[in-house]
C-alpha cells in the first residue's frame, strides 16, 4: 500500500487476506530458480495478522467469465478471487486496473 493511503484513517481496512494465488506464483518461481523466499513465508504471512484466503472450484472457473487484458494465469486467478469475494485487490501492477475489481494502488 503506498504511504499516502496507509495515512488516511477512513482508507485503512478492517482486515486484510491475501488470496492464495500469490503464494503458488511464489512457490512456482522459486521452483526454477527466479525467486528467492523463505521456506517459513507462510508463517511470517499468518504472524502478520493476514488471512490466507483459500482458492476454491468457483474462483477457478469465475476466471472463464474475465475479459482477457492479458494472459498471466495468476493475475486472473486474483482478479476472479476478489471479484467472487467482493474484494479489493492491493497492488502495483496496473494492468490489474483494467478489470471490473475494486484496487488500491501498492506503489
Amino acid at each position: 500500500m503506498s504511504p499516502a493511503w496507509r495515512r488516511r484513517p477512513s482508507s485503512r481496512p478492517q482486515s486484510l487476506c491475501s488470496a492464495s494465488c500469490p503464494s503458488a506464483e511464489i512457490g512456482l518461481k522459486s521452483a526454477i530458480g527466479r525467486l528467492s523466499a523463505p521456506r517459513d513465508l507462510r508463517e511470517h504471512v499468518l504472524r502478520s495478522g493476514v488471512q490466507i484466503l483459500r482458492l476454491d472450484a468457483d474462483h477457478g472457473l469465475a476466471v472463464a467469465d474475465l475479459p482477457m487484458h492479458h494472459r498471466d494465469p495468476f493475475d486472473r486467478l486474483l482478479v476472479a478471487q476478489a471479484r467472487s469475494e467482493q474484494l479489493t485487490v492491493v497492488t502495483a501492477d496496473r494492468r490489474i486496473a483494467s478489470y471490473d475489481v475494486p484496487l488500491v494502488g501498492a506503489g
